[in-house]
This record gives structure tokens, sequence and C-alpha cells, in this order.
């Protein structure tokens, strides 16, 4: 995890989640990969930063290399 990633089993069944949100970095993938733009995402969710957005696409490269997944 990260400052900005964090997973904690009373939020969101355990879910990494931005930090102090119920925000989950699944979300955010989930958005993007819909045709969001980062500024939309930002629009609809004004609490959210743009280091944050950030910091949830570098958490899922990294476990996309610690699990072995290539695209």
């Amino acid at each position: 995890m990260t400052p900005h990633i964090v997973s904690d089993p009373n939020v969101l069944c355990g879910k990494p989640c931005i930090a102090g949100t119920r925000i989950s970095v699944e979300l955010v993938l989930d958005k993007l990969g819909a045709g969001d733009s980062v500024e939309e995402l930002l629009a609809d969710y004004p609490f959210l930063t743009r280091e944050q957005v950030q910091a949830a696409l570098q958490f899922t490269r990294e476990l996309r290399g610690r699990l072995g997944i290539t695209f």
C-alpha cells in the first residue's frame, strides 16, 4: 500500500481504497476504463485529487507486476 492507498477490513471489505474515503481503486479503474477522463472523475468526486488518482493507477501497475500479469 501507499500513503494514498489503504486497505482496511472494515471499509469495503478490505478492498484497496483512496485513503480517507470509501472510493475503491476498482471504482477509479472502472470509471477510467469506461472512458471517463481524469478531469471527469475529479469533477464527479471533488474531494479526490489528481495525485490520489495517479496513486491508484500506480498501485495497479505495481500489483500487476507482482502478480506477473501482462497484456
